[in-house]
Formats: structure tokens, C-alpha cells, sequence
């Protein structure tokens, strides 16, 4: 899923080369029409698309006319797909930013990771299992109250209460095979950018949370 934010050089390569269907989210359009890319959908409330833009993608337009929730939000609602990586969405203005991440959380249904220029993000799912390097960062950073098991991080989290206004846990670290299991769908994962195959990997065998919030 494109995004109407910035993207680095190579995002577009990257995320094709793992999921080559391509959707626009409202003025993601406008970055996949000066790219020469079709998306199979364009979807949002058409007010970040230019008339020409508009034209060229007749044909693929899903307009969702309510305001309440971002584009963002509303192509994870319409999206039938195991994965999506998403683009476009984690630099730029921070509020954007913002609320891309609490729809990870308001529509937990959709497998989604945010790939951004030095990171990635997921919401983590009931149980997750990742293989990664010893050292390698593994922040976690709740979107509400939240407790977490872990196995194989330098910090333990069992009996630790996470929530955005106390704790939180950024900058751990992996010392061994990693599971994860929250108990409930309020926690994001954020991991370097070159762990992104590992992640798609982990989130294609791990259970999901359903329907959204």
C-alpha cells in the first residue's frame, strides 16, 4: 500500500519485490501515477488526488466518503490480503504518522508492517515468534495498557504493566529466539528496516486478533 508521504529511494523496490500488489491510499495515486505504476485499487476520500490523477485511475477508484478515520485506515478496512507492507506513511508530518499507527490497533484484523526509512513497525500479534541476530534492537511501545510475555530479550517484560503514559520499552534487545505474547492489541513492535523479510515471515505463521476494535 502506497501512501501519499515521503518515500525513500528504493520503498517502492522493496516492497514490490515482496508484495507485488499494488493499492494507492487516496494521494498515494499521485506518487504511483509519477512512477508509471497502476495500483489494483485506489482507495479513500479522493481529496488529496488531482483531476488528471483522477482520470488516469477511473476505472480502480473506491472513494469512501466519511471524514472519522484517515485513508490509511480505510484501505486496512478494505484490503483482502495475508500481508501488507505500507509505504508513505512513516515520515513526514508526524501526525500522519501518528494516526497510521493507531490503525494498526483500531484495525487489528489487517497483518501490516510500516516500513519506514531506518524502521519498521507491526502491531504485534497474540503470539509472535521471530529469529533474529543477538544485539539486534526490538523495541515494543504500547498504544493503551498492555501486559507482555517474553522469551529471549536482554529486558524480561513478564509482570511488567505497559501503557503510553508510564511504561514503555524501547531500545531492547535480542538475546535468543524471541516469542512474544501480549494480551491484548495495544502493542506495537519496531524493528530495523533489514529485518523486514524476518518479520513477514513471522506474522504470515502467527495467529491473528480478528476483527477490529
Amino acid at each position: 500500500m502506497v501512501g501519499g508521504g515521503q518515500l525513500g529511494t528504493d520503498d517502492l523496490a522493496t516492497a514490490l519485490s515482496r508484495a507485488p500488489g499494488l493499492v494507492a491510499a487516496d494521494g498515494g495515486a499521485e506518487v504511483l501515477l509519477a512512477a508509471g505504476l497502476t495500483p489494483l485499487a485506489v482507495i479513500g476520500d479522493m481529496d488529496s488526488i488531482p483531476p488528471r490523477v483522477a482520470a488516469a485511475f477511473a476505472d480502480r477508484l473506491h472513494p469512501v466518503a466519511e471524514q472519522e478515520t484517515t485513508d490509511f485506515d480505510k484501505a486496512l478496512r478494505l484490503i483482502a490480503a495475508p500481508l501488507i507492507i505500507a509505504i508513505g506513511f512513516a515520515g513526514g508530518q508526524l501526525d500522519h504518522a501518528l494516526a497510521a499507527l493507531h490503525a494498526l490497533v483500531v484495525q487489528r484484523q489487517a497483518r501490516c508492517i510500516i516500513l519506514g526509512a531506518d524502521s519498521l513497525t507491526f502491531l504485534c500479534p497474540p503470539v509472535l515468534s521471530l529469529d533474529l541476530p543477538v544485539a539486534t534492537r526490538l523495541s515494543l511501545f504500547p498504544l493503551g495498557p498492555v501486559s507482555i510475555a517474553s522469551q529471549g530479550l536482554v529486558w524480561p517484560t513478564e509482570g511488567l504493566r505497559f501503557a503510553p503514559d508510564s511504561r514503555i520499552g524501547t531500545s531492547n534487545a535480542v538475546a535468543g529466539p524471541v516469542t512474544l505474547r501480549p494480551r491484548a492489541a495495544r502493542m506495537l513492535v519496531i524493528l530495523p528496516r533489514d529485518c523486514l523479510d524476518a518479520a513477514m515471515g513471522a506474522l504470515r505463521g502467527a495467529p491473528g486478533w480478528g476483527q477490529r476494535a
